[in-house]
């Protein structure tokens, strides 16, 4: 998705071809979401110069509803996958939490700099 970034008038919705992958979804039907993106030519066939991706992701339940998370897992197989799961998701979940704390004293710090106090200019 790199290079779509920009405003929607100049937006390349042109496809790497050279980077295709077939994408493989697999759950525990509970937490666990894994997306096994496997590297394919053009024609579909495996393309077994490129290693396979693993992708897992999971929801935080908050009182705003829920929260998407997804990491990339450094796995090669599904079983080191579904074992990197738990680590990958909670180190996730710690950068949430870290951005979610930023931006509440962003929204302090603001708050804060419009408070007008009578005689200060």
């Amino acid at each position: 998705m790199a290079g779509n970034g920009g405003t929607p008038n100049n937006i390349d919705f042109i496809a790497d071809k050279n980077n295709l992958y077939r994408e493989e979804s697999i759950t525990d039907l509970k937490i666990a979401n894994i997306k096994k993106l496997i590297p394919i030519h053009l024609d579909g066939t495996p393309d077994e110069t490129r290693e396979m991706i693993f992708m897992g992701s999971s929801q935080l339940g908050t009182p705003h509803g829920p929260v998407p998370i997804h990491a990339r897992l450094e796995a090669g197989t599904l079983e080191q996958a579904l074992d990197e799961f738990p680590r990958a998701m909670e180190a996730e979940t710690q950068k949430v939490i870290e951005q979610f704390k930023q931006m509440q004293a962003q929204q302090k710090k603001e708050q804060d700099s419009r408070i007008i106090v009578p005689g200060v200019q």
